[in-house]
């Protein structure tokens, strides 16, 4: 990875966890990072079912499979960079918060998606 270190995915609870990030995901996320030109803070990337729970996170979310990850971003010029890149990159399933951006690409849900939080 160029603009990553797998640290930033770990799971709060499991220092190293970051390892069961997808490798395909990750690689995607370099790739959006690059197009998008911007700094990306990794809000949340691998979650055990533990910490998923305390996030409030949903039964079976893409971040315990290591196909999801949330960067921070706050304005809208950045939200529109983002955006943009991610599909240019191949993410599939997009959520929009006020203070962040979750992307995947979990194979075993629906794809083509935007929601909003």
């Amino acid at each position: 990875m160029r603009y990553f270190k797998i640290s930033e995915f770990d799971s709060p609870d499991v220092k190293g966890s970051g390892d069961r990030m997808n490798k395909g995901t990750l690689s995607m996320l370099d790739e959006c990072r690059d197009i998008a030109g911007i700094p990306f803070v990794i809000n949340s990337g691998f979650r055990t079912i533990e910490h998923n729970k305390k996030a409030r996170g949903v039964k079976g979310s893409s971040h315990t499979k290591g196909y999801a990850v949330d960067i921070r971003c706050n304005n809208s010029q950045d939200r529109y960079k983002i955006i943009k890149a991610a599909i240019k990159a191949g993410f599939n399933r997009i959520g929009v918060s006020g203070n962040f951006i979750h992307l995947d690409n979990d194979p075993e849900k629906v794809s083509n998606v935007i929601w909003t939080y």
